[in-house]
Formats: C-alpha cells, sequence, structure tokens
C-alpha cells in the first residue's frame, strides 16, 4: 500500500516546503529543540527507576 510512499525525491520536496514554510532560521533551532528531546528521552530510558516503598498494611 506505501510501497515507494518516500522516494529521494518526495523527500526533497518536503524538505525544500519545510525550509521555505519556517526559514533556515527556525530550522535549526527547531532541530536543536528537537535534538534536546531525544537526549533527554533516552536519558530517562538509561537511569534506573527509583525504588518507591509503598506501605501495605497486612491483615
Amino acid at each position: 500500500m506505501f510501497r515507494g510512499l518516500f522516494q529521494p525525491m518526495h523527500l526533497l520536496i518536503i524538505l525544500f516546503i519545510v525550509l521555505v514554510i519556517f526559514g533556515p532560521g527556525k530550522l535549526s533551532g527547531l532541530g536543536s529543540s528537537l535534538g534536546k528531546a531525544i537526549k533527554g528521552f533516552k536519558k530517562e530510558l538509561d537511569e534506573p527507576e527509583e525504588k518507591t516503598t509503598n506501605s501495605v498494611e497486612t491483615k
């Protein structure tokens, strides 16, 4: 169904449209913030979870 959807020419056209809409200045800022978000996400995945203790009363 989606075979051959993202061919190189399609990706160039999409990149050109994004560049026209956002401009080169905002595009670099957008890439920077996206990189920071991915870096933070990976950091959270790598850190071990803090152990939380739940006190459960047994009868």
